[in-house]
């Protein structure tokens, strides 16, 4: 398991955007672009968005993940956005690591229900959010079903 430090960082950093953009060509060859609901730095840094970024002692960018605050019907709700733990570090526990403390920032902003929208050919993925306690649901918000989509979330236990 690699050590690393997760804190809040600015998504417009050279070295983010540079993952950001090794993440978009991964999800392009596994997507049609109409499956691909990848958000832009312009909207990582918006008012209501809470971004962590994983780095390792040495200060290599390993992994980051955003949270869009928003309000569904009087719920506190978040969407994890831009989750993305690069390969050179898969199986060593930074996307694990890495969706608790999005979580724990979720709890830390009132958030009830952290929702997520990903790809169903990302088995990884899948088994990292299910272990988490991430059950599949219902499209939401602006989402339109999706054969290639699965949407899920988590109910937030008050700490």
């Amino acid at each position: 398991m690699i050590a690393t430090n997760i804190a809040p960082e600015s998504p417009d950093q050279p070295e983010i955007v540079a993952m950001l953009a090794a993440s978009d060509r991964y999800h392009a060859g596994l997507y049609p672009q109409e499956s691909n609901h990848l958000v832009g730095v312009a909207d990582l840094l918006r008012g209501n968005v809470r971004f962590l970024v994983a780095r390792t002692d040495s200060g290599a960018v390993v992994g980051c993940g955003g949270l869009v605050l928003a309000d569904d019907a009087g719920i506190a709700t978040a969407e994890l956005k831009r989750m993305w733990a690069d390969p050179s570090v898969r199986g060593q526990g930074v996307g694990r690591r890495l969706l608790a403390a999005l979580e724990a920032v979720a709890r830390d902003e009132g958030v009830s229900v952290v929702r997520l929208e990903t790809g169903n050919r990302q088995p990884r993925v899948l088994r990292l959010y299910r272990a988490a306690g991430y059950i599949e649901r219902a499209p939401f918000g602006a989402y339109a079903d999706d054969p290639l989509s699965i949407f899920m979330e988590k109910p937030l236990a008050e700490a």
